[in-house]
């Protein structure tokens, strides 16, 4: 491989990466009920896309995994509804207060609902299908020092963007308490240590794995409706004006039942991924199920929300099948599995 086409490999794999987490992350659920959000790519796509390509390039230069990934992740939601959107704190943004839990001046369902949409949605899953695109170039760098520090810049400017242009219009005037803002800086700060300093160097001890891995039809549905079940738990569906949960039970019950979702989740693809006989077509089918019912908990509503979200499933799937098929094709040339 020549030097042109090692780099244009490398910027190819980038773009993918930075396109395939702004559809993830919106165009597959905000788009469905607003369609505004198209609007917004340019501005989506640099908060997503070089947010998103930053972390996966600072995981791989400090010899990290999925573990530092996810820990980057946190630290990503934070940056982006903490100090970008402010939606954390705001009591008028999304209208997180009605709906949601809300005390000590922070919007707990809205938080714990973000931290699930932007670690699955916003980094692991494009980094997964990113992955499988490009397996020769898992684990190696995208991009040399000076594209990091411009993708670096535009990740910044993609957080500022968030804050002049959607939360100054959706709630003017509004500035998150300085005492929150601090320790949005600081946790964000100590995530990225134990991210890039901590894991790096440590063993993380990994769950008894299954005796074999599942069919990918349950590999596809356990975690595709466990996607809408968590998200209903706490926020309303299609972004409508009230949730599932009944008015009487405390806030805080479907919180920590949607974290007991989210986590039960968790350790069972961490068993599967270790399983005997995990391939592509697993991981496949894993990014297609988590992806549908993302799209589908957006369908409820006006008319118009189930037109656009079977459509938008529509194309998730026929992807998926092209992509599976590519990876197909390339495993009967020889090429090897991407590693869990």
């Amino acid at each position: 491989m020549t030097r042109d086409e090692d780099a244009r490999g490398r910027l190819r794999a980038a773009w993918t990466l930075a396109l395939l987490t702004t559809v993830c992350a919106e165009l597959t659920f905000t788009a469905v009920a607003v369609p505004f959000a198209w609007l917004l790519l340019p501005l989506l796509l640099v908060m997503y896309g070089a947010g998103v390509l930053l972390l996966r390039e600072a995981v791989v230069r400090a010899g990290g995994g999925w573990p530092s990934l996810v820990l980057l992740g946190l630290a990503y939601q934070l940056a982006e509804d903490g100090l970008g959107l402010q939606a954390l704190t705001s009591p008028d943004m999304y209208g997180a207060a009605d709906w949601g839990w809300r005390a000590l001046g922070a919007n707990w369902s809205y938080w714990a609902s973000q931290v699930g949409v932007h670690v699955v949605f916003s980094v692991l899953v494009p980094v997964l299908l990113t992955d499988l695109l490009f397996p020769a170039r898992r684990g190696r760098p995208y991009l040399r020092a000076g594209g990091l520090a411009g993708v670096g810049l535009l990740a910044v400017l993609g957080v500022a963007g968030l804050r002049v242009v959607i939360s100054g219009t959706e709630d003017p005037g509004y500035l998150a308490p300085w005492g929150w803002t601090a320790a949005f800086v600081v946790a964000i700060a100590a995530l990225a240590w134990l991210a890039l300093r901590v894991l790096p160097r440590r063993a993380v001890p990994a769950p008894r794995p299954a005796a074999a891995a599942p069919h990918p039809a349950v590999v596809a549905t356990a975690p595709g409706v466990g996607t809408v079940v968590f998200l209903a738990l706490l926020i309303p569906p299609g972004l409508g004006p009230r949730t599932l949960i009944a008015d009487g039970i405390p806030p805080a019950v479907p919180l920590a039942a949607a974290a007991l979702v989210g986590l039960g989740l968790a350790w069972a693809v961490l068993r599967w991924t270790a399983a005997p006989g995990w391939s592509d077509r697993h991981r496949i089918w894993l990014a297609g199920g988590i992806l549908v019912g993302h799209t589908a908990f957006m369908m409820p509503g006006p008319p118009a929300n189930a037109v656009v979200g079977a459509v938008t499933i529509s194309l998730q799937v026929a992807l998926l099948i092209v992509l599976a098929r590519h990876v197909a094709r390339r495993d009967r040339r020889g090429v090897r599995n991407v590693p869990a």
